[in-house]
């Protein structure tokens, strides 16, 4: 399957190529290099609406500018959330004083966002969480309650919450759309969360009372599970191409580390390099496939349940074809630094949070289940 890039496509994958062969190379700092590709207009490509900052590019053109940045080894990037999430939900939700306060200082690169969903206790399940919201008589929301898995928060400016605003309410009833900002000092805390790769990717974020103005409710009051939902339709598109560009860099390195210790000689090992090989060619496919459409309700899920185990399984192979060498740490060990990990190490413990984070693989099967497959529904415990 070609996705028939045409020429013009192909003069603007030069247009990226070159810019980011000048540009990217000197970024490090990745608040300045947000900065650095919104004052390019490179930010908001995919956005329904100009005239923030950003340009305009075709669906094609979208994919070629998110190949060539994977391929460019250009930062990861830290605005993403703003870009791909909120900005598409206040195109579609947000009222026009809300789009012309939050659109451009995300297509500058000036204000950056985290996503505030998950709770303890409700993980995957988005209906059950908790936070609360209350009126208060000053005309502002008052927020009450924790999130976790919350990536970037220790970064963001802003983070668009789900909070319960009817406490009489339960489940999916009751929700509302907030956008909070995070600089209160006492009111908002954000804890990072230490992984098995050492690192911190992820937070836990603490609301004690803190501020959300009643204009930044988007969709209104009790509209939120309608908006939540909207928003995680977003959540994977364009954006999905260009993870499978770097997982066919990873392949690479791992298939160049087999050859280096042997391990190819294994016929297991061939088998299971092929069968990887394989599969990221059918997630392309089937990306490619669903690109653009709307309505089709199990796409996201059924793209998440295919990246997620392939992604932990390559994890797995990076680690075989090292052989013994595959599990020993640095020879050095320090407080500041308790270990180091190897490409290969990252890529096996933290991969083996993907078929958690982002809904976990069961998740993914129950909303294919019942949401295209029309089976019945599953049963909820009594709580």
């Amino acid at each position: 399957m070609d996705f028939g890039y045409a020429a013009e496509d192909e003069a603007f994958r030069l247009e990226v190529r070159a810019w980011l062969d000048e540009y990217a190379k000197d970024a490090q700092d990745r608040r300045g290099w947000e900065r650095v590709l919104g004052k390019a207009g490179w930010i908001g490509l995919g956005w329904a609406e100009d005239g923030y900052g950003n340009r305009r590019a075709s669906l094609t053109q979208q994919v070629v500018w998110a190949e060539e940045y994977a391929r460019s080894g250009a930062p990861a990037r830290s605005g993403h959330i703003g870009e791909k999430l909120l900005a598409p939900t206040l195109i579609a939700h947000g009222s026009e004083e809300q789009k012309a306060r939050f659109l451009p200082a995300v297509a500058a690169g000036d204000e950056l966002w985290c996503q505030g969903y998950s709770e303890p206790g409700a993980g995957s399940d988005l209906a059950g969480v908790r936070t609360k919201a209350e009126l208060g008589a000053d005309g502002n929301y008052w927020i009450t309650g924790q999130k976790i898995w919350t990536s970037l928060a220790h970064e963001a400016d802003w983070c668009f919450v789900l909070a319960r605003t009817d406490p009489e309410s339960s489940r999916h009833h009751g929700l509302t759309f907030l956008l909070v900002p995070m600089d209160q000092p006492g009111r908002v805390e954000v804890r990072p969360i230490r992984q098995m790769t050492g690192t911190s990717d992820f937070n836990e974020v603490f609301f004690d009372g803190a501020r959300a103005r009643a204009e930044h409710v988007v969709g209104g009051e009790g509209g939120g599970w309608r908006v939540a939902m909207s928003l995680l339709g977003f959540e994977r598109g364009v954006s999905t191409l260009a993870q499978q560009v770097g997982f066919a860099q990873e392949l690479g390195r791992v298939v160049r580390a087999a050859v280096e210790t042997g391990a190819v000689g294994d016929p297991v090992v061939r088998e299971r390099l092929v069968r990887q090989w394989a599969e990221l060619r059918v997630m392309g496919w089937n990306a490619l496939r669903t690109l653009g459409r709307s309505g089709d309700a199990g796409a996201p899920s059924v793209a998440k349940l295919l990246w997620g185990g392939w992604h932990q399984r390559l994890g797995e192979l990076a680690v075989l074809v090292r052989g013994a060498a595959g599990g020993v740490g640095p020879q050095e060990w320090s407080a500041a630094a308790p270990y180091e990990l190897d490409e290969a190490q990252q890529l096996f413990l933290f991969s083996r949070a993907d078929t958690i984070y982002g809904g976990s693989d069961q998740v993914q099967r129950t909303i294919i289940a019942e949401r295209v497959l029309g089976l019945p529904r599953e049963p909820k415990g009594v709580v």
